[in-house]
């Protein structure tokens, strides 16, 4: 209840063909480039770094919408399809999937932004559930990304909920021990690599205080990380995200952080069960789009972790979590302001 739980599996080969196919592209450094018809380019490097997937499912959609004449609505998802949104990174082929990513994000002059979610015995068992087998599995799956991602630039947003579900007593005590060293081991192993930054994923504002996380996070090496991240997932105010972070800052060595902000434009929904405000609200808008110029020294990025339009999980009529949801997706634009 406390976590963001679905927070946006995703089916491993999905978009990769598309990344792997642009890999080979020319991009003219940031120009625009087809993304299946919709015309999606690069956002400014200086203010945002990020790579946008130009044939992401929001861009998808965008053509097909314009190919139905369904302009206005074509339009709206244009909000979502030319912002820079997380790649996660699937089971099987990390290691294919990593480098399709990175590759297409340098040749377009930008950087990969990517999530990690594999940790074993992932979301207790709930929408989300799933994550490699055991230990073992898990550091040969962070190899790969590794090996993947190699020198080109990439920031990786780390295993989300992963620390938060041990705090909360949702991941059985046995597998405790085993977590910490994992998430300690994939901050030291990706951390090595010539242009990669990670991000530790630190929870959010709305499951409780700072001071339950801060020692899970030293725990599973944030002193190794570049930072962490705040709200993935999730649709807490950037204000108050930004309260979290700070206070959580400054009990880890005043680590710098970033936020999600991609669903956060009108806050948390606050009706409902508690247990599933988390998934898929009414209501929602998307929030600031991403930027590294936050005006803030301890804030580090913006940037949308979640991709907006794909759904938390089968719950207020969804579709499997990290399943594109047009419908969903086309509220969350209409509702930005």
């Amino acid at each position: 209840m406390y976590g963001k739980r679905g927070a946006g599996v995703r089916a491993s080969g999905a978009v990769l063909g598309a990344a792997l196919l642009l890999a080979g592209c020319s991009s003219g450094g940031g120009g625009e480039q087809d993304g299946a018809g919709a015309r999606i380019g690069q956002q400014p490097k200086g203010t945002d770094p990020f790579w946008v997937n130009p044939d992401g499912n929001a861009a998808r959609q965008v053509a097909a919408y314009e190919e139905a004449g369904r302009t206005a609505e074509a339009e709206q998802i244009r909000k979502i399809a030319e912002q820079p949104t997380g790649e996660w990174i699937g089971p099987e082929n990390p290691e294919r999937e990593a480098r399709g990513y990175t590759e297409a994000a340098a040749k377009a002059d930008r950087t990969a932004l990517l999530v990690l979610y594999n940790i074993p015995h992932r979301d207790c068992g709930q929408y989300s559930q799933g994550g490699a087998a055991d230990g073992a599995a898990y550091r040969t799956w962070i190899d790969g990304v590794a090996k993947g991602i190699g020198d080109r630039p990439a920031t990786v947003i780390l295993e989300p909920d992963a620390l938060l579900h041990l705090v909360d007593g949702c991941t059985p005590e046995e597998y405790h021990e085993e977590r910490y060293d994992l998430l300690k081991g994939a901050v030291a192993t990706l951390g090595a690599l010539k242009a990669t930054k990670v991000y530790v994923d630190a929870g959010n504002a709305g499951w409780g205080h700072p001071d339950q996380i801060f020692e899970p996070l030293r725990w599973a090496g944030v002193a190794g990380a570049d930072g962490f991240a705040v709200n993935v997932s999730n649709y807490y105010a950037t204000e108050q995200s930004l309260t979290y972070g700070k206070q959580l800052s400054a009990k880890v060595g005043d680590k710098p952080f970033v936020v999600d902000t991609s669903r956060n434009g009108n806050g948390p929904y606050t009706g409902g069960s508690p247990d599933e405000r988390w998934c898929n609200p009414p209501g929602r808008a998307l929030g600031e789009t991403p930027t590294t110029r936050t005006g803030d020294p301890l804030v580090d990025a913006y940037v949308w972790v979640k991709r907006p339009g794909e759904s938390d999980g089968t719950c207020k009529g969804g579709p499997k979590a990290g399943a594109w949801w047009p419908a969903y997706a086309l509220k969350l634009a209409k509702a930005t302001r």
